[in-house]
């Protein structure tokens, strides 16, 4: 029987957790769906990562009404990808932020992403009707930018190219507490179809320099204490690494993108085959890696066309 393509066949709802990973800091997080964070200042709420929908965001504001009644004043948005984005008008946030990458990114690709993941994750769209258009930041930073919730600093930084070329990090350095986004997962597979396989590891690197006492990763459960945040590091990096060397290998003896997948699966599966959307993200980042082995620097642009030939490719 044909495996159903990218994640169309899971319909099952996942079982929220909402933890606090440092003083009135808080991960939202899903058995491997899309996180969230939450960082409570002085006198207002900033909300890392919007969710897919407007009503998929109602899921997280409820959990933060729980524990506060502060007005959300910030959302930020560490990438562009539609499951990360399109729920942000739910908050009614007055200052939306984004790396300046990531927004040329949503200008570029958005519109070709949200049909793309839609037609991937049809899930991860509940209550889909429900969002404006595209969703675009009121503030935008090269490197990094500081914002103070009343005496509360929260650091935004672009510490290099990894999931995406505009990907941000967001470091409250009162707790030593990071919200990674995408960079760095925790018993879920990476995510790599627009992702830079060669700076992704230095990425890594930076983000682990900063010694976070805490993560809220971008997929899969919280991370308190340095050993959780190191093993989930090295864990994304030995993925990254098994990923993208079968794939050399096969694009440095000129073979196909079909050969890069067995490759890739020989090497990945029996270590992450049950790691959270596997098999939704495994054609994408054989594709990526194989485009990145013979030289192509930017991740083409992903259609809901181009999905369905990708997959048909990869199928005999």
């Amino acid at each position: 029987m044909a495996r159903a393509f990218a994640s169309q066949g899971d319909l099952t709802r996942k079982t929220i957790s909402f933890s606090e990973i440092g003083r009135d800091l808080w991960a939202f997080t899903a058995e491997g769906d899309p996180n969230s964070g939450v960082i409570i200042g002085d006198d207002s709420v900033m909300v890392v990562e919007a969710q897919a929908t407007p009503r998929l965001a109602e899921l997280v504001i409820e959990r933060v009404r729980e524990v506060t009644d502060k007005p959300i004043t910030h959302l930020v948005l560490t990438h562009y990808h539609a499951v990360r984005v399109l729920g942000a008008s739910a908050y009614g946030a007055g200052q939306v932020i984004m790396s300046d990458v990531a927004r040329a990114m949503v200008a570029e690709r958005g519109r070709e992403d949200w049909d793309s993941e839609f037609q991937r994750f049809p899930r991860l769209f509940e209550g889909h009707e429900s969002i404006p258009g595209l969703t675009w930041p009121t503030t935008t930073f090269s490197d990094s930018m500081t914002v103070y919730l009343g005496n509360r600093r929260v650091d935004l930084m672009h510490l290099g190219r990894a999931h995406t070329a505009g990907d941000i990090v967001v470091w409250v350095p009162d707790e030593q507490v990071m919200f990674t986004g995408d960079i760095v997962e925790f018993r879920s597979a990476c995510y790599c179809g627009d992702g830079h396989f060669a700076d992704w590891d230095g990425t890594l690197d930076a983000v682990d320099s900063w010694r976070p006492l805490a993560v809220a990763p971008g997929r899969g459960g919280a991370l308190v204490g340095r050993d959780q945040v190191e093993a989930a590091v090295e864990s994304t990096r030995d993925f990254l690494r098994s990923t993208y060397l079968p794939a050399e290998r096969v694009a440095a003896r000129g073979g196909a993108l079909k050969d890069a997948w067995d490759a890739v699966r020989a090497e990945c599966d029996p270590k992450f085959s049950d790691y959270a959307i596997y098999e939704h993200c495994l054609p994408f980042n054989v594709s990526r890696a194989y485009d990145e082995a013979r030289g192509i620097d930017t991740p083409r642009i992903w259609t809901a066309a181009r999905d369905l030939e990708m997959w048909a490719a990869l199928q005999g």
